[in-house]
């Protein structure tokens, strides 16, 4: 069966924007969806993230795909990152993704070693990374960084901010339409 795991970002929680209206339709076709709260989302360190995610796929495979939104986009990547090398994932759905700090302090335990694209690629062939054009936080430079270093589809929504319920996205076609494409 294939499984869907959906990570939020900084602050998040699974009941929040698009991630509800996401699991209820890849459901529909078929997937086991998993929306896990992820650790002290107000304070987060990698480590305890990258962790929870790990107790959480247990033994991943090429039916096992992600979907991140902001800070849950670097924490697949770092998990990818850390996989066995026998070991290979389906796919990555990237939305509002970035590789630095965007100047917070609060991100650095993401950022403390430089992402190894090459050993994420050997883990994972599909990306999909998918940016507004007018994010207040994530440059659409980002897309750039995952085209050229993941060859990640890119696909820029227009006028959807950070895509949090906040700035009003309770649903996310595009991430479904790539999760499926995948």
């Amino acid at each position: 069966m294939k499984k869907a795991i959906l990570i939020h970002g900084w602050e998040g929680s699974p009941e929040h924007g698009w991630y509800p209206w996401l699991k209820n339709d890849l459901e529909k076709h078929g997937f086991e969806v998993i929306v896990p709260l992820m650790p002290n989302s107000a304070k987060p360190k990698m480590n305890e993230w990258l962790d929870h995610l790990k107790k959480l796929v247990g033994s991943p495979d090429e039916n096992c795909y992600f979907v991140g939104h902001s800070l849950g986009s670097i924490i697949i990547l770092r998990y990818i990152e850390s996989l066995k090398a026998d070991q290979k994932i389906g796919g990555a759905v990237l939305v509002a993704g970035f590789t630095s700090n965007l100047g917070y302090d609060e991100l650095d335990t993401f950022f403390q070693s430089k992402i190894d694209w090459s050993k994420i690629k050997s883990h994972c062939d599909k990306f999909v990374a998918i940016h507004s054009s007018n994010d207040p936080y994530v440059s659409l430079h980002y897309a750039d960084f995952f085209r050229n270093n993941l060859s990640a589809d890119i696909i820029i929504q227009q006028d959807m901010k950070h895509f949090s319920g906040d700035d009003g996205v309770n649903e996310l076609p595009a991430a479904l339409k790539s999760v499926l494409k995948l």
